[in-house]
């Protein structure tokens, strides 16, 4: 038997899982699964070949108030019964005895997780690429048309203020996330400071995923959205924050930049960024005049993400996923640069 990647201790989550998960067969086979750059997902398989998904925070350099298991937990417990599509929840084990860290257990969503054009040549036809836009869309605005109080999440965060508290955490956890080396000549200052300088007014309260994109979401062949998968900084906010983001993440073709290399969307077929937006305003009552500035905020708060996933791999904490993070450093200052001259463009 193949020794378990590190981050599972095997005997105590076999145990574990016997207790808390029906029927379970052992021997246990636990995967790393790769692309996961902050909390870390495994695959675990039983004896009889039935799957599910571990979650837990990263191995090293972990700030205080990230990586929080029963969040995401809470998160996929309350919506999925509201419809949205999520995995089914198994277990929370917050005894860290049992894995050194909180962990959680969910059902393993089987389908098409894209990450780069070439995934989407092999898994879609081109009809269902131009169904995933309109998918994608449609199923935010079904979460962002979630009443957080309905769902027993009112005290997930605070209602209101969502752009200003943002613009503060993500400054804290860049400035928390220096590596040696590596200095953006404060671009990163300059931008926050403008961002903050112009927030529009929120429209509403919603549940915010704060990092949907095709590779957090679970497609079925027909193009359509599975599960959202990656809750981890989900709060209350400002809904159009993730229209801005989406926006950010859906490039075109002719992007000068494709957001973290090749973006799935620039394969032929899929909807343009223009289209999805549309789709996303056909079935939202929101006021999208303002979008522009949170794709600026949008590239701004990844290139703060991405500072911290990249400090975290310096110091070790990728528990066997070791791929090439050396080209950080210039897709994040890239990502400073395409922030700021999107908030020139909505002058």
């Amino acid at each position: 038997m193949s020794k378990a990647p590190e981050g599972i201790n095997e005997a105590n989550v076999t145990a574990w899982m016997v207790d808390h998960v029906p029927g379970v067969s052992t021997p246990l086979t636990f995967t790393l699964i790769a692309g996961g750059r902050s909390n870390l997902t495994f695959r675990v398989e039983d004896a009889m070949g039935r799957a599910w998904a571990l979650r837990r925070p990263p191995l090293h350099h972990v700030l205080p108030t990230a990586h929080d298991m029963s969040r995401e937990y809470r998160l996929m417990h309350s919506l999925g019964p509201a419809g949205i599509p999520v995995p089914v929840t198994v277990g929370l084990c917050s005894d860290e005895a049992v894995n050194e860290r909180p962990f959680y257990v969910m059902e393993f969503v089987e389908g098409h997780i894209l990450r780069s054009a070439t995934e989407a040549d092999a898994a879609f036809d081109q009809a269902p690429r131009r169904a995933v836009g309109d998918h994608m869309a449609a199923t935010l605005a079904s979460l962002h048309d979630v009443d957080p109080d309905a769902v027993g999440l009112g005290d997930l965060g605070r209602h209101e203020g969502y752009i200003e508290r943002q613009l503060k955490r993500w400054r804290g956890q860049y400035e928390q996330m220096q590596v040696e080396g590596v200095d953006h000549g404060g671009l990163v200052e300059r931008v926050n400071d403008e961002l903050a300088r112009r927030i529009p007014k929120q429209q509403r309260t919603s549940v915010v995923h704060g990092d949907y994109r095709m590779d957090n979401v679970v497609l079925a062949d027909d193009g359509s959205v599975r599960a959202i998968l990656d809750w981890e900084i989900c709060t209350l906010g400002d809904p159009l924050a993730d229209v801005g983001l989406l926006m950010v993440y859906w490039a075109d073709p002719t992007d000068s930049m494709a957001v973290l290399g090749l973006s799935p969307t620039t394969a032929p077929g899929f909807s343009t960024r223009a289209e999805v937006l549309d789709r996303y305003a056909s079935v939202s009552d929101l006021d999208l005049s303002e979008v522009g500035y949170y794709a600026a905020f949008g590239y701004w708060k990844l290139g703060c993400i991405l500072q911290g996933v990249y400090a975290r791999y310096v110091a070790g904490a990728g528990a066997g996923d070791q791929g090439s993070v050396e080209s950080f450093p210039a897709q994040i200052g890239r990502l400073f640069e395409m922030a700021a001259e999107s908030l020139e463009s909505v002058r």
